[in-house]
């Protein structure tokens, strides 16, 4: 090749014989005593490109590498697109979902039916009977929650809070939440004894 070598090269060549940092101490040592001598190909007789061929080539490396990044761009988009496709559901997904679609939609069309003919889809009767229970064990709730908080009241009389609350802890007691005590105190408890349904 026509190329100089360094004192890489050298103890490359040499299959590491030498190590590299020797190899360059050597080549500078016999370089100023001037005991080395190096062949090199004549330049003089090397052919060389003019410059016009130069420019040619220099132009045509430009216009191919200008052409990869185009096909690079062109690349990503493709790739882009094939990724968007992946995830597009296929003709017989498209299918299976239609076909679902239809039947929740039918499901819901006879859902809704009784009420677009005007049918009562519950009776008084049956307003009337839940209203009752709903007093019925609301009362009953309250009188067990009496007697409950009476007890608990009694039991931990002389704990401190910390104690107590650890105590329900281990006992596994829920009290009422912050929702429980809102709907206490909403409408629906206040006015439970005035509440009635149109007939």
């Amino acid at each position: 090749m026509n190329r100089p070598y360094g004192a890489v090269d050298v103890s490359a060549n040499l299959k590491g014989a030498v190590p590299k940092t020797a190899t360059q101490k050597i080549l500078v040592a016999l370089a100023e005593k001037g005991k080395t001598t190096f062949f090199v190909a004549n330049q003089s007789k090397i052919e060389t490109l003019p410059a016009e061929e130069i420019a040619v080539l220099e132009a045509e490396y430009k216009k191919i590498d200008e052409g990869n990044k185009q096909l690079a761009a062109q690349v990503k988009i493709t790739g882009a697109e094939l990724a968007k496709l992946k995830n597009t559901p296929s003709d017989a997904d498209l299918d299976i979902q239609i076909s679902e679609t239809r039947d929740a939609i039918e499901k819901r069309l006879a859902l809704l039916q009784p009420l677009r003919s005007g049918a009562q889809l519950v009776s008084a009767e049956n307003l009337a009977q839940v209203d009752a229970d709903w007093a019925k064990w609301r009362a009953e709730w309250i009188r067990r929650k009496k007697i409950f908080m009476s007890f608990w009241q009694l039991v931990t009389d002389t704990l401190s809070p910390q104690d107590a609350e650890r105590l329900s802890e281990d006992l596994g007691i829920e009290f009422d939440t912050a929702e429980h005590v809102s709907v206490e105190n909403g409408p629906l408890c206040a006015n439970q004894n005035s509440l009635k349904r149109k007939r």
